[in-house]
């Protein structure tokens, strides 16, 4: 049932689907994209021998549209979502969805949900999901002949609880990707293989689990469903992990370059091992959904790592915060290209 932007406690929303008046739906067929329209419908038809269904032949993205001050909305560096896309369609063979009528979806879906889109200064915003999946009669492991491209949206808040609170994570002795296999492409299986995980993360008293790489159990890769970054003690770098099987998130790489241009850090990729987290004084998650979440401390075996503070942002990572978030939200002058508004 579509939920009426009226009964929206705007100030308080979780990070929960909620059916919504329209979304975009887009057709491959006989080699070629069909031209996208609007839908009401929240159900998508799917054949039996679908190759999502069986083979998991499907990627997505997640991007989000924010309210400024005036009242306008905007989009956070949404070609780069569409490229992500593209390189995740190239990993499963399946066709690309141009990177122009990528973003021109986005903003027509927006725009045709426009009230659901929370009011400035909640720190709440409008969450996109586009997805890519194979479908049509298939029950050979094989591409499929046919794909969906499809956009929903929903407002949301933050996706740990409390937004900038410093969270504590934890880490198992779990693999959520292999080096050669699927983990720099946004691809359910991903994401399915790090269910358990989690699970046992939340009912212990843990945001989420980390991840360490699949070959030695060394080095740090994910933070659930986000990527990692450390501030170290003479507060002049930044340093986030590296390695094959890390998806490359958007917000990690504006980070990078919010860290050099705007705060004057060093910055770098490199392989950060589970044993050296004392050479940070600040840590966190970063992730469109995350935005930034600041990690507390981090359980490992016996040991437990307290970062900057349990209960308290570092000064650093409240920096990268704002500036992000100033961009997103219009308050900050944002570096060419990255902002595209919703008309």
């Amino acid at each position: 049932m579509v939920v009426k932007a009226s009964d929206i406690d705007w100030n308080n929303l979780g990070f929960n689907y909620m059916q919504l008046p329209y979304r975009y739906l887009a057709y491959y067929r006989n080699g070629k994209w069909e031209k996208g329209e609007l839908t009401e419908d929240p159900y998508l038809h799917l054949h039996e021998g679908s190759p999502i269904l069986h083979y998991g032949q499907g990627a997505f993205e997640g991007l989000k549209a924010y309210r400024t001050k005036d009242g306008s909305v905007q989009l956070f560096r949404p070609d780069r979502n569409a490229k992500r896309l593209q390189n995740s369609a190239d990993r499963l063979l399946m066709p690309e969805y141009p990177v122009e009528d990528f973003v021109n979806a986005v903003k027509e879906v927006v725009k045709a949900n426009e009230d659901y889109v929370p009011p400035y200064g909640t720190g709440a915003t409008l969450y996109i999901r586009p997805l890519l999946i194979g479908v049509g009669p298939n029950i050979g492991v094989k591409p499929a002949d046919e794909y969906i491209f499809s956009i929903f949206v929903m407002p949301v808040g933050p996706y740990f609880k409390g937004g900038l609170v410093p969270t504590k994570f934890v880490v198992l002795d779990y693999d959520r990707a292999a080096h050669k296999g699927t983990g720099q492409s946004k691809v359910g299986g991903n994401y399915a293989a790090s269910l358990l995980a989690g699970d046992w993360a939340h009912k212990h008293g843990y945001s989420d689990a980390i991840y360490l790489d699949p070959i030695e159990h060394k080095y740090i890769e994910e933070v659930g469903s986000a990527n990692f970054f450390g501030i170290t003690k003479d507060g002049k770098k930044f340093l986030t992990p590296k390695s094959p099987s890390i998806l490359p998130s958007i917000t990690k790489y504006s980070l990078l370059d919010l860290a050099k241009d705007r705060l004057g850090l060093e910055t770098e990729e490199t392989k950060i091992s589970i044993d050296n987290l004392d050479e940070f004084s600040e840590a966190g998650a970063c992730g469109t959904a995350a935005v930034i979440s600041p990690i507390a401390g981090i359980k490992y075996g016996d040991n437990y790592h307290v970062f900057y503070s349990e209960t308290e942002v570092g000064p650093i990572t409240k920096k990268l915060y704002d500036e992000l978030t100033g961009i997103q939200f219009g308050d900050v002058e944002a570096p060419k290209g990255w902002i595209v508004k919703v008309d």
